[in-house]
Protein backbone atom coordinates (compact mmCIF):
# COMPACT_ATOMS: atom_id res chain seq x y z
CA UNK A 1 0.00 0.00 0.00
CA UNK A 2 1.58 3.42 -0.94
CA UNK A 3 1.50 6.42 1.01
CA UNK A 4 -1.57 8.01 -0.65
CA UNK A 5 -3.75 4.36 -0.13
CA UNK A 6 -2.49 4.89 3.37
CA UNK A 7 -3.65 8.36 3.79
CA UNK A 8 -7.31 7.77 1.98
CA UNK A 9 -7.94 4.36 4.57
CA UNK A 10 -6.79 6.26 7.59
CA UNK A 11 -9.31 9.12 6.46
CA UNK A 12 -12.12 6.94 5.95
CA UNK A 13 -11.27 5.60 9.50
CA UNK A 14 -11.21 8.90 11.46
CA UNK A 15 -14.43 9.58 9.40
CA UNK A 16 -16.23 6.93 11.39
CA UNK A 17 -14.46 7.65 14.76
CA UNK A 18 -11.66 5.44 14.91
CA UNK A 19 -8.23 5.95 16.49
CA UNK A 20 -5.33 6.52 13.99
CA UNK A 21 -1.31 5.65 14.37
CA UNK A 22 1.79 8.02 14.03
CA UNK A 23 2.20 6.70 10.25
CA UNK A 24 -1.56 7.04 9.13
CA UNK A 25 -1.42 10.69 10.11
CA UNK A 26 1.78 10.99 8.81
CA UNK A 27 0.77 9.89 5.43
CA UNK A 28 -2.34 12.29 5.47
CA UNK A 29 0.13 14.85 6.60
CA UNK A 30 2.68 14.57 3.99
CA UNK A 31 0.01 14.03 1.22
CA UNK A 32 -1.37 16.97 1.95
CA UNK A 33 1.48 18.85 2.40
CA UNK A 34 2.82 18.08 -1.23
CA UNK A 35 -0.48 18.99 -2.45
CA UNK A 36 -1.26 15.53 -3.49
CA UNK A 37 -4.58 14.75 -1.50
CA UNK A 38 -6.53 17.45 -3.20
CA UNK A 39 -9.44 19.91 -1.41
CA UNK A 40 -11.90 17.08 -1.20
CA UNK A 41 -10.37 14.71 1.22
CA UNK A 42 -8.53 17.64 2.66
CA UNK A 43 -11.53 19.06 3.96
CA UNK A 44 -13.21 15.18 4.77
CA UNK A 45 -10.25 14.87 6.96
CA UNK A 46 -10.54 18.35 8.49
CA UNK A 47 -14.20 17.56 9.26
CA UNK A 48 -13.75 14.12 10.68
CA UNK A 49 -11.79 16.02 13.12
CA UNK A 50 -14.22 18.72 14.03
CA UNK A 51 -16.67 16.33 14.11
CA UNK A 52 -15.04 13.64 15.80
CA UNK A 53 -12.41 15.36 17.57
CA UNK A 54 -8.99 13.94 18.41
CA UNK A 55 -6.99 11.41 20.93
CA UNK A 56 -3.82 12.75 23.31
CA UNK A 57 -1.72 10.78 20.93
CA UNK A 58 -3.28 12.04 18.00
CA UNK A 59 -3.21 15.38 18.60
CA UNK A 60 0.64 14.77 19.21
CA UNK A 61 1.37 12.83 16.33
CA UNK A 62 -0.85 15.11 14.03
CA UNK A 63 1.82 18.32 15.62
CA UNK A 64 4.92 16.26 15.04
CA UNK A 65 4.08 15.17 11.54
CA UNK A 66 2.97 19.02 10.54
CA UNK A 67 6.57 19.76 11.75
CA UNK A 68 8.58 16.90 10.17
CA UNK A 69 6.90 17.24 6.48
CA UNK A 70 7.66 20.76 6.42
CA UNK A 71 10.46 22.72 7.45
CA UNK A 72 12.14 23.66 10.87
CA UNK A 73 14.06 26.63 12.11
CA UNK A 74 16.54 26.39 14.95
CA UNK A 75 17.78 29.27 17.15
CA UNK A 76 20.31 29.44 19.56
CA UNK A 77 19.51 29.95 23.55
CA UNK A 78 15.84 30.73 24.84
CA UNK A 79 13.58 31.39 22.14
CA UNK A 80 10.26 33.38 23.05
CA UNK A 81 6.97 33.26 21.50
CA UNK A 82 3.11 34.38 21.70
CA UNK A 83 0.03 33.03 20.01
CA UNK A 84 -3.76 33.83 20.23
CA UNK A 85 -6.23 31.43 19.24
CA UNK A 86 -7.87 33.99 17.69
CA UNK A 87 -11.51 34.16 16.89
CA UNK A 88 -11.87 38.28 18.24
CA UNK A 89 -11.69 40.76 15.70
CA UNK A 90 -9.31 43.98 16.42
CA UNK A 91 -7.12 42.38 18.40
CA UNK A 92 -4.01 42.45 17.13
CA UNK A 93 -1.47 41.97 20.14
CA UNK A 94 1.44 40.74 18.34
CA UNK A 95 2.52 44.32 17.17
CA UNK A 96 3.10 45.44 20.35
CA UNK A 97 4.50 42.19 22.22
CA UNK A 98 6.93 41.32 19.91
CA UNK A 99 8.68 44.47 19.78
CA UNK A 100 8.53 45.05 24.14
CA UNK A 101 10.27 41.29 24.17
CA UNK A 102 12.80 41.97 21.71
CA UNK A 103 13.42 44.81 23.21
CA UNK A 104 13.58 43.63 26.75
CA UNK A 105 16.85 41.56 24.97
CA UNK A 106 15.00 38.18 24.12
CA UNK A 107 14.78 36.28 20.62
CA UNK A 108 11.33 36.19 19.68
CA UNK A 109 10.91 35.39 16.28
CA UNK A 110 6.94 35.03 15.26
CA UNK A 111 5.54 33.30 12.63
CA UNK A 112 1.82 33.96 12.14
CA UNK A 113 -1.08 33.22 10.19
CA UNK A 114 -3.44 34.95 7.77
CA UNK A 115 -7.49 35.45 8.62
CA UNK A 116 -9.74 32.59 9.17
CA UNK A 117 -12.51 33.35 11.32
CA UNK A 118 -11.90 37.45 11.75
CA UNK A 119 -11.10 40.06 9.05
CA UNK A 120 -7.50 40.34 9.70
CA UNK A 121 -4.64 37.83 10.91
CA UNK A 122 -1.57 39.11 12.44
CA UNK A 123 0.46 38.64 8.61
CA UNK A 124 -2.23 40.64 7.24
CA UNK A 125 -1.77 42.90 9.49
CA UNK A 126 1.85 43.27 9.50
CA UNK A 127 1.90 43.24 5.76
CA UNK A 128 0.29 47.03 5.25
CA UNK A 129 3.51 48.00 7.21
CA UNK A 130 6.48 45.27 5.69
CA UNK A 131 6.48 42.10 3.71
CA UNK A 132 5.72 39.05 5.64
CA UNK A 133 6.91 36.23 3.10
CA UNK A 134 10.35 35.00 3.63
CA UNK A 135 13.40 32.42 2.95
CA UNK A 136 14.28 30.42 5.95
CA UNK A 137 18.04 32.18 5.46
CA UNK A 138 16.69 35.90 5.83
CA UNK A 139 14.55 35.20 8.90
CA UNK A 140 17.37 33.85 10.06
CA UNK A 141 18.95 37.82 8.96
CA UNK A 142 16.43 39.51 10.31
CA UNK A 143 15.92 37.54 14.05
CA UNK A 144 19.51 38.21 14.25
CA UNK A 145 19.73 42.04 13.67
CA UNK A 146 16.54 43.09 15.88
CA UNK A 147 15.58 39.89 17.80
CA UNK A 148 12.64 39.43 16.37
CA UNK A 149 10.23 39.10 13.17
CA UNK A 150 6.61 38.84 12.44
CA UNK A 151 6.06 36.77 9.53
CA UNK A 152 3.78 34.80 7.64
CA UNK A 153 4.81 30.87 8.54
CA UNK A 154 3.01 29.51 5.43
CA UNK A 155 5.89 31.29 3.43
CA UNK A 156 8.43 29.04 2.98
CA UNK A 157 6.92 25.84 3.79
CA UNK A 158 6.87 25.81 8.13
CA UNK A 159 4.17 23.09 8.94
CA UNK A 160 2.87 23.42 5.23
CA UNK A 161 -0.28 20.89 5.97
CA UNK A 162 -1.21 23.24 8.07
CA UNK A 163 -1.40 26.00 5.51
CA UNK A 164 -3.45 24.01 3.23
CA UNK A 165 -6.25 23.35 5.53
CA UNK A 166 -6.74 26.24 6.57
CA UNK A 167 -7.95 27.02 3.31
CA UNK A 168 -10.58 24.70 3.25
CA UNK A 169 -11.42 25.45 6.48
CA UNK A 170 -11.56 29.24 5.84
CA UNK A 171 -15.30 29.52 3.66
CA UNK A 172 -17.13 27.93 6.38
CA UNK A 173 -15.39 29.87 9.22
CA UNK A 174 -14.88 27.29 11.54
CA UNK A 175 -11.88 25.18 13.43
CA UNK A 176 -12.41 22.35 15.71
CA UNK A 177 -10.33 22.74 18.95
CA UNK A 178 -8.04 19.97 18.92
CA UNK A 179 -7.65 21.29 14.85
CA UNK A 180 -6.59 25.09 16.59
CA UNK A 181 -4.18 23.22 19.63
CA UNK A 182 -2.58 21.51 16.48
CA UNK A 183 -1.82 24.22 14.18
CA UNK A 184 -0.90 26.54 16.80
CA UNK A 185 1.79 24.54 18.74
CA UNK A 186 3.15 23.08 15.21
CA UNK A 187 4.10 26.12 14.34
CA UNK A 188 5.53 26.87 17.72
CA UNK A 189 8.09 23.73 17.59
CA UNK A 190 9.02 23.83 13.77
CA UNK A 191 10.15 27.98 14.64
CA UNK A 192 12.03 26.30 18.12
CA UNK A 193 10.14 28.36 20.71
CA UNK A 194 11.06 26.92 24.16
CA UNK A 195 8.68 29.42 26.02
CA UNK A 196 5.76 30.43 24.81
CA UNK A 197 2.18 32.62 25.83
CA UNK A 198 -0.89 31.54 24.89
CA UNK A 199 -3.58 34.47 24.96
CA UNK A 200 -7.04 31.95 25.16
CA UNK A 201 -10.32 34.54 24.74
CA UNK A 202 -13.52 32.97 25.58
CA UNK A 203 -16.95 34.38 25.01
CA UNK A 204 -20.56 34.03 22.94
CA UNK A 205 -19.46 35.05 19.97
CA UNK A 206 -15.88 34.21 19.84
CA UNK A 207 -14.30 30.54 18.80
CA UNK A 208 -14.35 29.50 22.44
CA UNK A 209 -17.51 30.30 23.83
CA UNK A 210 -17.31 28.84 27.78
CA UNK A 211 -14.98 28.61 30.38
CA UNK A 212 -15.26 25.44 30.94
CA UNK A 213 -13.90 24.10 26.99
CA UNK A 214 -11.24 27.15 27.70
CA UNK A 215 -9.93 24.76 30.93
CA UNK A 216 -9.92 21.99 28.79
CA UNK A 217 -7.65 23.29 25.92
CA UNK A 218 -5.61 25.30 28.31
CA UNK A 219 -4.93 21.39 30.12
CA UNK A 220 -4.69 20.23 26.07
CA UNK A 221 -1.83 22.83 25.54
CA UNK A 222 0.00 21.97 28.49
CA UNK A 223 -0.39 18.39 27.90
CA UNK A 224 1.16 19.00 24.41
CA UNK A 225 3.89 21.71 25.10
CA UNK A 226 5.32 19.02 27.87
CA UNK A 227 5.94 16.36 24.93
CA UNK A 228 7.77 18.69 23.33
CA UNK A 229 9.82 20.28 26.33
CA UNK A 230 8.40 23.52 26.14
CA UNK A 231 7.66 25.89 28.82
CA UNK A 232 3.67 27.37 28.14
CA UNK A 233 1.68 29.70 30.23
CA UNK A 234 -1.69 29.59 28.88
CA UNK A 235 -3.69 33.08 29.52
CA UNK A 236 -7.71 32.77 29.94
CA UNK A 237 -9.88 35.69 29.34
CA UNK A 238 -13.17 36.58 28.83
CA UNK A 239 -14.10 38.87 26.03
CA UNK A 240 -17.04 40.78 24.43
CA UNK A 241 -15.73 43.48 22.22
CA UNK A 242 -12.60 44.08 20.16
CA UNK A 243 -9.82 45.46 22.19
CA UNK A 244 -8.90 47.68 19.72
CA UNK A 245 -10.49 50.48 17.55
CA UNK A 246 -10.10 48.76 14.30
CA UNK A 247 -10.79 45.98 12.39
CA UNK A 248 -9.23 44.77 8.87
CA UNK A 249 -5.70 45.03 8.05
CA UNK A 250 -4.65 48.67 7.96
CA UNK A 251 -7.33 49.93 10.83
CA UNK A 252 -5.84 47.20 13.16
CA UNK A 253 -2.27 48.79 12.45
CA UNK A 254 -2.97 51.67 13.06
CA UNK A 255 -4.08 50.90 16.54
CA UNK A 256 -0.82 49.17 17.20
CA UNK A 257 1.49 51.86 16.01
CA UNK A 258 -0.35 54.21 17.87
CA UNK A 259 0.14 51.79 21.25
CA UNK A 260 3.96 51.90 20.47
CA UNK A 261 3.76 55.51 19.36
CA UNK A 262 2.16 56.42 22.82
CA UNK A 263 -0.78 58.26 20.91
CA UNK A 264 -2.95 60.16 23.22
CA UNK A 265 -6.04 58.61 21.21
CA UNK A 266 -4.49 54.80 21.27
CA UNK A 267 -6.50 52.27 22.26
CA UNK A 268 -5.99 51.55 25.86
CA UNK A 269 -7.80 48.36 25.95
CA UNK A 270 -5.33 47.16 23.38
CA UNK A 271 -2.34 48.11 25.40
CA UNK A 272 -3.51 46.82 28.61
CA UNK A 273 -4.04 43.91 26.80
CA UNK A 274 -0.75 43.64 25.36
CA UNK A 275 1.10 44.62 28.39
CA UNK A 276 -0.33 41.40 29.94
CA UNK A 277 0.30 39.30 27.34
CA UNK A 278 4.09 40.97 27.40
CA UNK A 279 4.50 40.86 31.04
CA UNK A 280 3.60 37.13 31.37
CA UNK A 281 6.08 36.30 28.16
CA UNK A 282 8.63 38.44 30.10
CA UNK A 283 8.44 36.48 33.39
CA UNK A 284 7.64 33.41 31.86
CA UNK A 285 11.35 33.64 30.04
CA UNK A 286 13.35 35.60 33.19
CA UNK A 287 13.04 32.16 34.86
CA UNK A 288 15.67 30.51 32.93
CA UNK A 289 17.78 34.02 32.76
CA UNK A 290 20.95 34.10 33.75
CA UNK A 291 20.89 35.18 37.79
CA UNK A 292 22.98 38.23 37.19
CA UNK A 293 19.67 39.10 34.65
CA UNK A 294 17.32 38.16 36.85
CA UNK A 295 18.60 40.32 39.79
CA UNK A 296 19.09 43.52 37.84
CA UNK A 297 15.66 43.20 36.49
CA UNK A 298 14.24 42.89 40.10
CA UNK A 299 16.49 45.42 41.30
CA UNK A 300 15.46 48.21 38.50
CA UNK A 301 11.73 47.82 37.96
CA UNK A 302 10.76 44.72 40.74
CA UNK A 303 8.72 42.78 38.39
CA UNK A 304 7.93 42.33 34.65
CA UNK A 305 4.57 44.06 34.57
CA UNK A 306 6.75 47.69 35.17
CA UNK A 307 9.31 46.21 32.83
CA UNK A 308 7.21 45.69 30.16
CA UNK A 309 5.50 49.54 30.73
CA UNK A 310 8.78 51.20 31.51
CA UNK A 311 10.45 49.41 27.68
CA UNK A 312 6.51 50.93 25.78
CA UNK A 313 6.42 54.00 27.64
CA UNK A 314 10.37 54.40 26.93
CA UNK A 315 10.07 54.49 23.26
CA UNK A 316 11.98 51.33 23.20
CA UNK A 317 8.99 49.06 21.73
CA UNK A 318 8.59 51.64 18.97
CA UNK A 319 12.58 51.65 18.22
CA UNK A 320 12.28 48.29 18.30
CA UNK A 321 9.43 47.66 15.86
CA UNK A 322 10.99 50.32 13.41
CA UNK A 323 14.16 48.17 13.15
CA UNK A 324 11.87 45.10 12.68
CA UNK A 325 9.82 46.71 9.98
CA UNK A 326 13.02 48.08 8.26
CA UNK A 327 14.78 44.75 8.09
CA UNK A 328 11.24 43.27 6.92
CA UNK A 329 11.83 45.99 3.86
CA UNK A 330 9.42 48.20 5.32
CA UNK A 331 9.52 51.97 5.73
CA UNK A 332 10.86 52.53 8.93
CA UNK A 333 9.68 55.82 9.04
CA UNK A 334 5.97 55.10 8.79
CA UNK A 335 3.91 56.11 11.70
CA UNK A 336 0.22 55.52 12.40
CA UNK A 337 -0.98 58.86 10.66
CA UNK A 338 0.98 57.67 7.33
CA UNK A 339 -2.10 54.73 7.22
CA UNK A 340 -4.90 55.38 5.48
CA UNK A 341 -8.24 53.03 5.41
CA UNK A 342 -10.02 52.49 2.13
CA UNK A 343 -11.56 55.89 0.88
CA UNK A 344 -15.01 55.09 0.22
CA UNK A 345 -16.86 55.47 3.83
CA UNK A 346 -20.05 55.10 5.42
CA UNK A 347 -20.45 56.82 9.20
CA UNK A 348 -23.33 54.99 11.23
CA UNK A 349 -24.95 57.68 13.74
CA UNK A 350 -27.26 57.08 16.63
CA UNK A 351 -31.10 58.03 16.38
CA UNK A 352 -31.41 59.11 19.53
CA UNK A 353 -30.00 59.30 22.79
CA UNK A 354 -28.87 55.10 24.13
CA UNK A 355 -26.28 53.21 25.57
CA UNK A 356 -23.97 50.55 23.46
CA UNK A 357 -24.98 47.16 25.29
CA UNK A 358 -23.74 44.93 23.18
CA UNK A 359 -21.22 44.45 20.20
CA UNK A 360 -21.81 41.50 17.82
CA UNK A 361 -17.75 40.05 17.16
CA UNK A 362 -19.48 37.40 14.18
CA UNK A 363 -21.38 39.76 11.95
CA UNK A 364 -18.41 42.07 12.42
CA UNK A 365 -16.31 39.53 10.68
CA UNK A 366 -19.28 39.49 8.18
CA UNK A 367 -19.33 42.78 7.68
CA UNK A 368 -15.84 43.77 7.51
CA UNK A 369 -15.62 40.85 4.64
CA UNK A 370 -17.68 41.63 2.64
CA UNK A 371 -16.07 45.70 2.64
CA UNK A 372 -13.15 43.48 1.20
CA UNK A 373 -11.10 42.62 4.34
CA UNK A 374 -8.09 41.32 4.22
CA UNK A 375 -7.83 40.90 0.48
CA UNK A 376 -8.21 44.55 0.27
CA UNK A 377 -6.00 46.13 3.04
CA UNK A 378 -7.91 49.43 3.53
CA UNK A 379 -11.31 47.97 4.44
CA UNK A 380 -12.51 47.01 7.62
CA UNK A 381 -14.52 49.37 10.58
CA UNK A 382 -13.76 51.80 13.00
CA UNK A 383 -15.31 51.92 16.63
CA UNK A 384 -16.31 55.20 18.15
CA UNK A 385 -17.98 53.70 20.91
CA UNK A 386 -17.64 50.61 22.73
CA UNK A 387 -19.95 48.55 25.10
CA UNK A 388 -21.36 50.64 27.91
CA UNK A 389 -20.36 54.10 26.85
CA UNK A 390 -23.40 56.84 26.37
CA UNK A 391 -24.42 58.02 22.78
CA UNK A 392 -26.00 61.38 21.71
CA UNK A 393 -28.62 61.96 19.18
CA UNK A 394 -26.46 62.24 15.73
CA UNK A 395 -23.05 60.92 17.34
CA UNK A 396 -20.81 58.50 15.78
CA UNK A 397 -20.95 54.91 16.41
CA UNK A 398 -18.98 53.45 13.85
CA UNK A 399 -17.38 53.79 10.22
CA UNK A 400 -16.97 51.51 7.69
CA UNK A 401 -14.08 51.73 4.97
CA UNK A 402 -14.13 49.74 1.53
CA UNK A 403 -11.53 50.13 -1.59
CA UNK A 404 -15.00 50.37 -3.83
CA UNK A 405 -17.94 51.56 -3.86
CA UNK A 406 -19.92 47.94 -4.92
CA UNK A 407 -18.38 46.14 -1.40
CA UNK A 408 -19.50 49.30 0.40
CA UNK A 409 -22.78 49.10 -1.01
CA UNK A 410 -23.27 45.50 -0.23
CA UNK A 411 -21.85 46.00 3.69
CA UNK A 412 -24.67 48.97 4.35
CA UNK A 413 -27.24 46.76 2.97
CA UNK A 414 -26.26 43.63 4.96
CA UNK A 415 -26.19 45.83 8.43
CA UNK A 416 -30.24 44.94 8.67
CA UNK A 417 -28.99 41.15 8.54
CA UNK A 418 -25.71 40.98 10.77
CA UNK A 419 -26.44 44.20 12.88
CA UNK A 420 -22.86 45.60 14.27
CA UNK A 421 -24.52 47.06 17.57
CA UNK A 422 -26.70 46.75 20.22
CA UNK A 423 -28.11 49.68 21.86
CA UNK A 424 -30.16 50.10 24.77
Amino acid sequence: MDEKEIAIDAIRKKLVGKKLTYQEIYAIMDEIARNRLGDILTTYFAASGYAKGFTNDEIYFLTKAMVETGQKLKFRGLVADKHSIGGMPGTRTTLIVVPIVAAAGFTIPKSSSRAITTPSGTADTMETLAPVIFEKKKIYDIVKKTKGCIVWGGSFRIAPADDVMIKVEEPLLFESYDKILVSIMAKKVAFGSTHVIIDLPYGPTVKVHRLSDAEIIKSKFEQLAKRFGIKIRVLINAVEEPAGNGVGPVLEAKDGLKVLEQKADRPLELEKKSLYLASNLLELCLNDAPKTKIEQIKKTYKNCAVWAERILQSGGAWQKMREIIKEQGGNPHITSDDLCAGKFTYEQRATNHKTVKKIHNKNITMVAKILGSPMQKGAGIFFHKKIGEQVKKDELLYTLYSETVYNLQEAKDSLRQFPILELS
